[in-house]
């Protein structure tokens, strides 16, 4: 088919994970339980921390603002392909691939910035906790949030009004599960140049700028650890960033993976990377947290009596 110029086509096909047919309902079989699982999990943690007084404080305000976006992330990407791995078609509307897009970059961006909120948090709770009450006060968590939603949420309209001026070639597939930013620029026949420059500069600095504050964070904590006496009072240190770690080193390890390399270089190995940050981190954060935390385990046990109770 020859490559006439379209400058907004009706419609994308998604590929998927696997094109072959006999993968398709094996696929949805694994993933519709993922998607429940994280679902559950992450409701299951913000009712937790909502129901215990105990868990009042930043950094439980912050986990379960940070589970809310989750549900809403993977609710961007997992029912369409749901529905994708039963259907023939395997269509996305140009508006919808738009939309999803933008969510895509909006809320894995503000996973990002709440990641660096909590960084902060255990920055502050560890390296000053005689002020931890008046650094980490109502208004700077209410700052901080604002902060987390609006600055990827502008950063992901930008995205989507460049890619919006775009044209695109005659062909429409997409070699991905979603509307991915990278996959949906190779089909473009149009330059690339302000995209690119774009990405370089006002996108790096918005990656790079919690990046940044979660290693000066832990930077701090670890220079702040070493200097306890104790190997109890190391430990119990350590133990209040564990979790945190875990899932910072999931996010940040897939997606460096995935997109720190030349666009040529986008291949099948990376369609499977970007699920573990777009499917599985979400969904495993539920249950490092809880696992991991006892605070959390016994609001869990606390929140179940109350349900049997009922």
């Amino acid at each position: 088919m020859g490559r006439t110029n379209i400058t907004r086509p009706t419609e994308f096909i998604l590929l998927g994970l696997s094109s072959r047919p006999e993968d398709q309902k094996p696929l949805f079989v694994m993933f519709l339980p993922i998607y429940l699982i994280t679902m559950i999990g992450n409701l299951l943690i913000i009712l937790t921390i909502r129901s215990d007084t105990r868990l009042q404080t930043p950094m439980y305000f912050f986990l379960s603002v940070l589970s809310f976006v989750d549900i809403c992330y993977v609710t961007v990407i997992i029912p369409k392909m749901l529905a994708n791995f039963l259907s023939k078609t395997k269509t996305i509307s140009y508006g919808e691939c738009l939309t999803q897009m933008y969510f895509f970059i909006a809320f894995g961006n503000t996973d990002s910035y709440l990641l660096a909120a909590m960084a902060i948090d255990r920055y502050v709770a560890i390296c000053n906790p005689l002020h931890y009450i008046t650094i980490m006060n109502h208004r700077r968590c209410v700052l901080l949030l604002v902060l987390s939603f609006c600055i990827p949420h502008l950063h992901s309209l930008l995205h989507i009004l460049l890619t919006n001026q775009l044209v695109f070639c005659a062909s429409n597939v997409i070699h991905h599960f979603f509307c991915d930013d990278q996959p949906v620029l190779k089909l473009s026949c149009s330059s690339h140049f302000v995209k690119e420059i774009t990405v370089m500069t006002e996108g790096l600095a918005i990656i790079m700028t919690p990046f940044s504050c979660i290693i000066i964070s832990y930077l701090r904590i670890f220079i702040t650890v070493l200097k306890i006496p104790s190997a109890a009072g190391k430990y119990k240190a350590f133990s209040t960033c564990g979790s945190h770690l875990t899932v910072v080193t999931l996010f940040y390890g897939s997606i460096s993976y995935v997109y720190f390399k030349p666009q040529s270089n986008y291949t099948v190995k990376d369609r499977i990377a970007t699920v573990v940050y777009t499917i599985l981190t979400p969904m495993l954060n539920p249950f490092i947290y809880s696992l991991r935390n006892k605070d959390m385990k016994q609001g869990l046990m606390k929140l179940m009596h109350r349900v049997k109770g009922q």
